[in-house]
């Protein structure tokens, strides 16, 4: 992967950014995905924030090589904290980490004052999507889009959130993703047949244990009747 030719992972986060957008990409690493989408004229700025200095000298130099210097700033910063008003960011990417700390990310942006509503986000976890779409309901964004890849014997699930008419979900959207769970593709069926495996080990864990933490094993219960049900 390069800045000319991104994983089909990163390609397809940046198909959800708006022409002409003002990006930041949060986590950027390489900058991959702002150069990329900077050399298509797809954005006309962006800033590519990384919190660790090895992967942020990266950027800076990915950025210079690729001559756009006027273009993407990179900076240093925890989370959103590298965002900065006169930016006047309206897209932003976060993607390759898990729901927990994207949620996290985007709660100190919210209290940091970085992101006002206005802004598109574009979310890619790794893990822990339930908990990133109770985080954009409770803050009342809607899921606009969603899709579900797989790339490498990983599958991937995208999230495109912006702030609209309240939209209110059910516990099994949420789950599955209110969009996704429409859709059921042949990614989503093979991602939940691999589900079943896995909860199914972590029932049978729970259920020798001496105290049974009975509230873990009905949620995990709920889940596999949930997804046995929409495979079906």
């Amino acid at each position: 992967m390069n800045e000319q030719e991104l994983s089909q992972r990163l390609a397809r986060v940046g198909s959800h950014v708006p022409q002409d957008a003002r990006l930041a990409d949060i986590g950027s690493d390489h900058a991959y995905l702002p150069v990329a989408l900077m050399l298509k004229n797809k954005i006309t700025f962006a800033v590519a924030g990384e919190v660790v200095k090895g992967p942020f000298q990266s950027a800076e130099k990915q950025v210079r090589k690729s001559g756009l210097t006027d273009q993407i700033v990179v900076r240093l910063a925890d989370g959103l904290d590298a965002i900065e008003e006169t930016d006047r960011i309206n897209a932003i990417t976060i993607a390759g980490m898990g729901g927990t700390l994207i949620r996290s990310i985007l709660e100190a942006g919210k209290q940091h004052g970085r992101i006002n509503g206005s802004e598109r986000l574009i979310l890619q976890p790794n893990v822990g999507e339930k908990t990133l779409r109770e985080w954009l309901v409770e803050n009342e964004y809607t899921i606009i889009e969603e899709e579900i890849l797989a790339e490498n014997k990983k599958i991937y699930e995208i999230i495109v959130a912006e702030k609209q008419e309240p939209v209110s979900y059910s516990d099994r959207e949420l789950f599955f993703g209110p969009h996704l769970l429409k859709e059921k593709n042949d990614v989503f069926i093979q991602k939940w047949q691999r589900e079943i495996a896995g909860k199914e080990r972590v029932l049978a864990q729970l259920e020798k244990a001496e105290e049974k933490p009975l509230e873990k094993v009905t949620e995990i219960q709920t889940q596999l009747a949930w997804i046995k049900e929409v495979l079906a």
